[in-house]
């Protein structure tokens, strides 16, 4: 089987969320025999691969610059990092319109002469490209969604363009694949995507990455860990307002923010306003995230809207203790993990407590959701993926 697939990330070009699933999905597929072409934005020499065939969109020559995409890709500014677990500027920011228009046309001519079985897009900026791609080569479509532009914008205002290419994408796509049952409904709900058009395929975690080797310090405090993309989507503003509730009650508590966002200013203010900014460490964009993994006694994980969350799985490989919101998708995959409403401050502050107070709860909660997620593997999902493949090229007419 070859599969033709494009993505806007993959390590070490960006190392977030989708980048993670990106590199996964492609070793586990490439490991049960699939062929995969992997095309990418930019132009970097730093990316190679053993099992994966990847192409530099941007190292193609323009020839010439189409125009049908100009209507619904104007040039206007993006938040920076919106798809990054922490922050990825490089990828992300101003003039992003312009660059995924740009990619479309430039993946485009890249892929012309690649011969494929499937065509297979991650999220919506490569969506316009694999369309064209689907009607050059009269191959099937799958589109893969990890979140949707009502997820990123909290359902706040969220930007008509993207949520029309969104669409666009699906409409057109012989399959969709989506990473948990929560973003199904929303999928459904949202773009009016039948029910019998998507799978659920959950993520999964590489184990061989984590150490369930605690890093102490010596001190007599507990450290609590938010970690990703301080945006609204991700919920900071509760991790605060619950952080204050438990340092009300529990003093030799330290809270510790890792990422960027445009909420960062914010919760600065905010930190200084509920008193306890002398308590709360911002550690702004980290590239190195396992560490605070390791050294924190508690993982919890907020967001608003969240369609899977790795970052709850990378917790428990490291043997820490995870809440999760009840408004995500891994909170379909673990058991072993507590889950609160997001906006529910204070059961969130009430089950922190709970977890900081007794030894004997941090420590069940670690070792069982650390032997959970141990029987996770991304062959697992490079197999339901293939199942995905094999069933839209029986029914697409040039299967």
């Amino acid at each position: 089987m070859k599969v033709l697939m494009l993505g806007w990330e993959f390590p070490p070009f960006s190392s977030g969320g989708l980048g993670t699933h990106c590199y996964n999905i492609t070793r586990a597929l490439s490991k049960r025999g699939v062929d995969v072409t992997f095309v990418m934005p930019g132009s970097s020499d730093d990316v190679h691969s053993d099992f994966v065939r990847i192409i530099s969109a941007g190292k193609q020559k323009l020839i010439k610059v189409g125009v049908s995409l100009k209507p619904y890709l104007p040039s206007l500014p993006i938040t920076a990092a919106r798809n990054s677990r922490v922050s990825n500027d490089k990828v992300y920011g101003y003039g992003f319109f312009e660059d995924v228009r740009r990619y479309t046309e430039m993946a485009s001519q890249a892929v012309r002469d690649v011969d494929c079985d499937v065509i297979h897009c991650h999220d919506w900026m490569t969506f316009p490209a694999g369309i064209r791609a689907k009607e050059e080569k009269e191959k099937p479509l799958v589109v893969t969604v990890h979140s949707t532009e009502f997820d990123r914008s909290g359902s706040l205002c969220p930007n008509p363009w993207i949520s029309d290419i969104e669409w666009k994408g699906m409409y057109h796509a012989d399959r969709v694949i989506t990473v948990s049952r929560y973003m199904k409904n929303q999928i459904m709900e949202r773009y009016g995507v039948p029910g019998d058009k998507i799978e659920v395929v959950h993520n999964s975690i590489d184990m061989g990455r984590y150490s369930k080797r605690k890093i102490r310090f010596g001190l007599d405090e507990k450290i609590v860990l938010f970690l990703g993309r301080l945006t609204l989507q991700k919920g900071p503003d509760y991790f605060l307002r619950a952080a204050k509730r438990v340092l009300d009650n529990y003093k030799s508590v330290r809270f510790i923010v890792v990422g960027t966002g445009d909420m960062l200013p914010q919760l600065i203010d905010s930190s200084i306003n509920m008193g306890i900014s002398n308590r709360v460490i911002f550690t702004g964009f980290q590239e190195e995230i396992d560490d605070y993994y390791r050294m924190a006694d508690l993982y919890v994980m907020p967001s608003v809207s969240e369609p899977f969350g790795i970052t709850a799985l990378e917790a428990m490989a490291s043997e820490t203790p995870v809440i999760v919101s009840r408004q995500s998708g891994v909170s379909e995959v673990v058991n072993h993990k507590l889950s609160v409403d997001f906006w529910d401050v204070d059961e969130l502050a009430s089950k922190m407590l709970g977890t900081l107070r007794y030894e004997c709860v941090r420590r069940e909660m670690g070792s069982n959701g650390h032997r959970e997620v141990s029987r996770m593997s991304w062959l697992d999902v490079a197999d339901r993926t293939m199942e995905v493949y094999s069933e839209t090229m029986k029914c697409h007419p040039a299967g």
